[in-house]
């Protein structure tokens, strides 16, 4: 089925390009947090480690059947999500079959979003991942995990995952704002070298997500 999944997204993009999509959810969050953070990342592996990924990102609700045309879908914002019953049935599909979905707290997303994970998958807790796994190996080395890169509270950045049959389906990273690593310059005064950490776990999950 998950053979299936990557060969009907293949198929469904012009040249085999490959395509990746921001979700847009409900509840009042702003889902539109970010605006250049995709690009950046996408134009970062474009260039780095041999993608070939649309430049622009799509942008999907997690009802439509659209979904299943992208092999990641990465969720931001600051405030409340909510999903539907259709919804949550949808994004279990999607996650069953292949898709990967990655949730990237904005800061103030945690309270409401964790309680929507669970909506998805009720029996499956939302589990730390180790340095060792290999979403922190290659193509970049991140012996401590997932990278800091902005400060809020003072707490660590812990990345958190849902898995299936042993298989990491859904990333939900905490008090790290990698979307604001990959953001314009401009946007967060970020020095280079922050930027350049930020864009790299980014490669990395990508990465992952294209050879597993």
């Amino acid at each position: 089925m998950r053979l299936l999944f990557y060969l009907l997204v293949i198929l469904s993009t012009p040249l085999f390009s490959q395509e990746i999509a921001l979700v847009k959810y409900s509840g009042g969050g702003d889902w539109y947090a970010n605006p250049t953070s995709l690009p950046n990342l996408i134009k970062y592996c474009n260039a780095h480690i041999n993608t070939r990924i649309k430049t622009k990102p799509a942008t999907v609700e997690p009802g439509s059947p659209d979904l299943f045309s992208y092999p990641y879908v990465h969720m931001t914002g600051h405030g409340n999500v909510v999903f539907n019953n259709s919804e949550v049935s949808n994004l279990k599909n999607y996650l069953l079959a292949g898709g990967f979905l990655h949730i990237d707290d904005n800061y103030g997303m945690d309270q409401y979003i964790k309680k929507e994970i669970k909506k998805i998958f009720p029996n499956n807790n939302l589990v730390e991942i180790p340095a060792s796994h290999a979403i922190f190996q290659k193509p970049y080395s991140f012996p401590n995990g997932l990278p800091k890169i902005h400060e809020h509270d003072g707490k660590r950045s812990q990345a958190f995952g849902i898995f299936i049959e042993n298989k990491l389906v859904l990333l939900y990273t905490y008090e790290c704002d990698l979307g604001d690593g990959w953001e314009d310059q401009e946007v967060n005064n970020d020095p280079i070298e922050i930027r350049e950490k930020a864009l790299k776990m980014g490669a990395n999950i990508l990465n992952y997500i294209f050879n597993n």
